[in-house]
């Protein structure tokens, strides 16, 4: 993976951690907790998802070199 690529999935999964605080935040204010985080949650496993990859890649570059190919 590029690092280009790396980076702006790291500013997505940032964005969808801010979107699931945002969400939850006003979703508390209009719907009450329980439906707030129902709403926020596909927010934040996206955000753990991507940052779980990101990891694993980032990893994978410290053990084993650069890999550009991929």
């Amino acid at each position: 993976m590029d690092r280009n690529r790396f980076v702006s999935l790291s500013f997505v999964a940032f964005g969808c951690v801010l979107a699931s605080f945002v969400t939850l935040g006003f979703g508390r204010l209009a719907l009450g907790y329980r439906t707030a985080q129902l709403l926020a949650a596909p927010f934040g496993l996206v955000a753990f998802v991507l940052v779980v990859v990101l990891f694993a890649v980032s990893l994978r570059t410290v053990l084993f070199g650069t890999d550009d190919a991929t």
